[in-house]
């Protein structure tokens, strides 16, 4: 998003989106996704509004869900939540990334590890399904350890529906890709993230779905916590035995 300034859209225009999306789709439509970087950050009022506006579009719909960052969950009241889970907003997909703070406060994620939890609690005591991202790799070489295991201790922590793994690819305008650049940040090689995975799934305690549902990743590596823990630890373990150039690198210089 770094060439967009952002902004709320008018509601006018979201319900006009909405019309021409029921006129073309109209009875299929199961489950909405709400677009864009931070839409939790509109008011109550407007996002309960445009909930109104996709179950009258579409009869047939069962789920909307929508991105929402920690810092701005926060600042939802738990009547707020309440509003927009009745309204019938279901899911929340929210950017962990790691649960390490050094991390955090390395890219500039603008929460603390702290507050991702209190973030994460709130939702789940709201009645939606959570759904945390964590980004294998972003700790760098340095701090694998300290974002796998802190990961694991915030997701035990919130114990959400859904964790998703994203593995790390620098991209140019980000906070970090500088020290990517000059190499201070260094990327892990396929072995150490699968390892940095092995680590995270290992301490993990809660019940989950985990998802490895990405193309960046080395292995796709799922299953019900705590129930296919084994299962899974298994599979990586494979993988760690298995030559490391048959991994298709996340970047070219990171073997």
């Amino acid at each position: 998003y770094k060439m967009k300034k952002f902004r709320v859209r008018p509601l006018d225009e979201i319900k006009e989106d909405i019309a021409m999306a029921a006129a073309a789709y109209g009875p299929i439509v199961r489950t909405v996704f709400l677009p864009d970087g931070n839409t939790i950050f509109m008011r109550t009022a407007q996002l309960v509004d445009i909930c109104g506006a996709l179950n009258r579009a579409f009869p047939g719909l069962e789920r909307i869900t929508t991105y929402g960052a920690a810092k701005f969950l926060v600042l939802k009241t738990a009547d707020e939540l309440r509003q927009l889970r009745e309204a019938g907003l279901r899911r929340i997909h929210a950017g962990l990334e790691s649960g390490d703070d050094v991390t955090l406060a390395k890219i500039k994620k603008g929460a603390t590890a702290a507050e991702a939890i209190e973030a994460g609690r709130r939702v789940k005591e709201a009645g939606f399904e959570l759904s945390e991202y964590i980004l294998v790799g972003i700790g760098g070489r340095d701090r694998w350890r300290e974002h796998a295991v802190e990961s694991a201790c915030v997701l035990n922590a919130i114990q959400p529906d859904f964790v998703r793994l994203r593995t790390y690819v620098p991209v140019p305008n980000a906070p970090i890709y500088k020290d990517y650049e000059t190499g201070e940040f260094q990327l892990p090689s396929p072995h150490e993230a699968i390892r940095e995975v092995r680590s995270m799934i290992e301490n993990l305690t809660c019940r989950t779905l985990l998802l490895s549902d990405h193309i960046s990743n080395y292995v796709n590596v799922e299953g019900q916590l705590p129930r296919d823990k084994e299962k899974m630890l298994k599979r990586l373990d494979a993988a760690l035995a298995t030559d490391e150039s048959k991994f298709a690198a996340a970047c070219p210089d990171c073997l």
